[in-house]
């Protein structure tokens, strides 16, 4: 039975009016060590039990705030969180279900929060405080070692891949100078109380990259990172929300962290991310806790916070973020304007004329008057709303959509047995002055299956249909266009040869689409399952090894390891 988990927010709530602000007061732990169910009922009656002896000697005002806390302590969560980050993603190179890596991740993120408990009660809801008192927890995920590294051996540029920020005396500074970001300048910035931001770790970091481009399968929507690296007594930034669901994960040293409530309903999950705020217009906090090494602070999107490092140590960590633009609201964009050009192509209603004088009682300065032309224009109005509902494409607005995301994808980091089945791996090379075991070698019997559960996706845009890919994205944001080649409908084979030939002798085109895209659903639908090439629904032969060497030659699909 899954058990419930109390969250800092909750208890803080509860908390806020009996316990000081103070940097120094002790933050909520949660529980981190595996029990047995019958362990755990022990301990919680024996917890119980402590209460009722602390009651009598408590004063009424502790005394409500002690049973809270006492009633909110959960059992702790049995998982493989403890174990090093390298261990564990040794281990999820070795499942061959993409899903199932990207929920044991997610799941060692979050740890000990059961991930049904979190999306039930804290997803978009409130922020949660994960204490482990591990400093090793997140260890090899970043380190400031790290990025020396970087700015020692990348091209890191100051305002594309570093921010060098400051927040003093309630004013928010950015440093940035032109051009590259060189290590003596950087440390200079550093050394001088300025903060840095690094916006795009997993482009210079393969371990980032792993961990961004699973989590991202799971998320259904783009994961990414920005790494803060802050000296003691200083804070970078000003009090502010985001647009996107942070997890943020403190790495090395400490930080203190204010988190407020939205201002208004306005301000709950908003669209944009808000401008820098004053003190006095935030209000108190919600939560006040001090961040450790191997501690995780999770808000959601128009939550205000605020960081400050304090006087006796640095402070490492990184904000991973996804969810920024993927919202109802969001489809619904994509939805509305589609229907309504179907609708206006399919129904006369549509297309018929505005009444010649609506301008006179319709719009602003007229919303006031009393007229019943207006009640007659909203109903004409709705009724072409409730028909608009007929004329819904759902499944291309989620096509649509979907397109974005794999566009905004980091392509997969490919495990060993991965790399070794796909294109990746391939033995083509030039050897004793000639080329040596070019092309795939693939024939109807070779079991291929698709190399990762979302790396690949048919969408139709009303007059093709085409395969979109992100095995050949760059790990910078959008570097690289969308990669898809088009999937021709079934047509009549001996028409479709002649076209070809025509095409390609007199035209002199090079086809990059296929026949079918039953063979290419029956590929996305087995995974993560290897199936025989021979048993793709292609009419021949001939054509099922054509298709299997295009997807192997663009990186969507490897072949199954004979070991």
């Amino acid at each position: 039975m899954e058990r419930k988990h109390m969250s800092a927010f909750s208890l803080y709530q509860t908390l806020q009016t009996e316990l000081p602000s103070s940097p120094k007061k002790r933050p909520l732990q949660v529980a981190s060590k595996k029990k047995k169910r019958e362990t755990d009922i022990a301990n919680v009656n024996n917890v119980n039990a402590a209460t009722q002896r602390k009651k009598k000697k408590m004063k009424a005002k502790n005394h409500a705030a002690e049973v809270s806390m006492q009633e909110m302590a959960e059992p702790e969560c049995v998982n493989a969180g403890e174990q090093a980050l390298n261990v564990l993603l040794a281990e999820l190179s070795q499942m061959n279900n993409s899903k199932e890596r990207a929920s044991t991740l997610f799941q060692w993120l979050i740890d000990p929060i059961p991930t049904k408990a979190f999306f039930r009660e804290t997803w978009e809801k409130k922020p949660v405080l994960v204490q482990r008192k591990n400093p090793d927890y997140y260890k090899g995920l970043f380190s400031t070692e790290e990025f020396d590294r970087i700015l020692r051996q990348e091209d890191v540029q100051y305002g594309v891949n570093l921010d060098v920020t400051r927040y003093k005396n309630g004013k928010r500074q950015t440093h940035n100078p032109p051009g590259r970001a060189l290590p003596y300048t950087v440390w200079d910035f550093y050394e001088s109380g300025c903060s840095l931001r690094m916006l795009n770790p997993q482009a210079f970091s393969s371990t980032m990259w792993n961990v961004l481009s699973i989590l991202q399968e799971y998320f259904g929507s783009m994961a990414g990172a920005n790494v803060y690296l802050t000296p003691p007594g200083t804070q970078g930034f000003a009090p502010h929300y985001d647009d996107i669901e942070a997890f943020v994960i403190q790495l090395e040293g400490k930080k203190h962290w204010r988190v407020y409530n939205p201002r208004s309903d306005d301000e709950v999950l908003p669209v944009l991310s808000s401008p820098n705020f004053d003190q006095a217009e935030i209000g108190k906090p919600i939560l006040e806790v001090l961040l450790e090494a191997g501690d995780l602070l999770y808000f959601p999107r128009g939550f205000i916070h605020q960081g400050v490092c304090l006087p006796d140590a640095h402070s490492l960590h990184i904000t991973v973020s996804s969810y920024q633009k993927n919202s109802w609201g969001d489809l619904l964009q994509k939805l509305v304007p589609t229907a309504l050009e179907i609708a206006m192509e399919e129904d006369v209603e549509f297309r018929q004329g505005l009444p010649l004088d609506y301008l006179s009682y319709m719009g602003v300065q007229n919303s006031d008057k009393d007229d019943p032309r207006r009640a007659q224009f909203f109903s004409k109005i709705d009724n072409l709303m409730n028909k608009l509902r007929n004329f819904v494409a759902l499944d291309a607005a989620v096509d649509v959509k979907a397109r974005d995301f794999l566009h905004d994808c980091l392509p997969p980091k490919l495990t060993a047995e991965e790399a070794a089945g796909s294109v990746h791996g391939a033995p083509a090379r030039w050897e004793d002055g000639s080329v040596r075991d070019a092309g795939a070698c693939i024939t109807s019997q070779t079991r291929v299956g698709l190399l990762r559960a979302g790396c690949a996706r048919l969408c139709s845009d009303g007059d093709a249909v085409n395969l979109y890919y992100t095995t050949d994205n760059s790990r910078v944001y959008h570097k690289e266009e969308l990669k898809s080649f088009e999937i021709k409908p079934e047509v009549d084979m001996g028409l479709f040869l002649i076209l070809t030939f025509f095409l390609k002798v007199f035209l002199k085109k090079n086809l990059s689409f296929l026949q079918y895209t039953d063979a290419v659903e029956f590929l996305i639908h087995s995974y993560p399952k290897f199936v025989s090439v021979g048993s793709f629904p292609c009419d021949s032969a001939q054509e099922k090894i054509s298709l299997a060497k295009l997807l192997f030659k663009k990186g969507v699909i490897q072949k199954e390891s004979l070991l």
